[in-house]
């Protein structure tokens, strides 16, 4: 049995989980999120903890229990706690600015660059260099976050552009002569 699937993931308080045929529900203060149910691997509400096993002895389900459980678990978090990714602009002129569910973003092209958020995530703009993404379900936030930083990457020769918060951007050495 996967290593991951055998940790058993624990509800917190204020979160629903239903298991039914097709799908698995998670309900709670952040939002209600739904994922379909694989045949290889049986889940199990026990008093307040979900269990994962592989339906069968084949090595697809053993793989499967662990993506399983994990998935879930992430849908846990999210609807209880939820996600957030930053990122940072980094160049003279570069700014963002977050007007309801459409980020605007000025980095250097000839027109400003307008992204409109899917419903479920809100975006924020502290200070005008840096975007805050916030979201229930994991993997929206992480896309809508790479389609951001896929507008302007950063640049390996001076390093302008949008990255991620933290994130090492190596720079080249310039051309000698």
């Amino acid at each position: 049995m996967s290593r991951i699937a055998k940790m058993p993931v624990t509800i917190p308080a204020g979160v629903d989980v239903s298991i039914e045929a097709a799908q698995i529900s998670v309900k709670g203060a952040g939002g209600l999120l739904t994922m379909a149910q694989n045949a290889l691997v049986k889940v199990t509400n026990n008093e307040g903890k979900l269990s994962f096993e592989p339906a069968n002895d084949s090595r697809d389900a053993n793989a499967m229990s662990g993506t399983i459980r994990q998935l879930v678990n992430n849908m846990v978090q999210g609807v209880s706690a939820g996600f957030e990714k930053k990122l940072t602009l980094i160049g003279v002129g570069f700014k963002a600015q977050a007007n309801g569910a459409v980020l605007n973003l000025s980095v250097g092209y000839s027109h400003p660059v307008n992204k409109t958020m899917p419903a479920g995530i809100t975006v924020a703009t502290p200070i005008p260099t840096e975007v805050v993404i916030k979201g229930a379900n994991r993997q929206v936030v992480g896309q809508i976050a790479a389609e951001i930083r896929a507008i302007r990457p950063p640049e390996p020769y001076k390093g302008k552009g949008i990255r991620y918060t933290g994130e090492k951007v190596t720079i080249k050495e310039t051309k000698k002569k």
